[in-house]
């Protein structure tokens, strides 16, 4: 079997890697959950992947390029970190974040990380991208006093959730 891309497309050849919506929910929990083991990844899927998903479309990621796996040693858990491929679907991921947002309906308390990347526009995907260097590719983030983009967007989470209790 050929696992060559179907075509010289561009768009075709992203789309067969970033076109199964387990393997872009499985980037997403990565960049904006910080999981980066197994076991993470499966308990704090808001979608419920099943294990044998969550294991094929990690090896998938890992073949593609966009994530690596540290090789764990006896007893201890594998982690999974983004390569600088993985980080650059951060702006897609802000895109179809911004097309949801628009057209289709959902949980509060889930669109919060959208309307974020949505308002904060280019300059804090960008700053986001850097905090994902310094975290998984260990690159120092440019201006290492400004404050953290995951930071911002937890506490946005915290004050839906706070909200959506009241």
């Amino acid at each position: 079997m050929d696992d060559g891309p179907r075509s010289g497309c561009a768009i075709n050849a992203a789309i067969e890697v970033l076109g199964d919506p387990w393997a872009m929910l499985v980037l997403r929990d990565i960049m904006f959950g910080d999981r980066r083991h197994f076991r993470e990844l499966q308990t704090g899927s808001e979608e419920g992947i099943a294990s044998n998903i969550l294991s094929s479309r990690l090896k998938r990621l890992v073949e593609a390029g966009l994530l690596t796996r540290d090789d764990a040693r006896r007893g201890q858990r594998a982690a999974y970190s983004l390569t600088e491929a993985g980080i650059e679907v951060l702006p897609i991921m802000a895109a179809l974040g911004t097309w949801g947002l628009a057209h289709r309906d959902g949980e509060q308390r889930l669109r919060v990380r959208a309307e974020l990347l949505r308002d904060g526009g280019p300059s804090l995907v960008t700053a986001m991208m850097d905090e994902l260097r310094e975290r998984h590719l260990g690159v120092p983030r440019p201006d290492p006093d400004a404050p953290r983009p995951s930071e911002m967007l937890a506490a946005a989470y915290g004050a839906s959730l706070a909200a959506d209790r009241r």
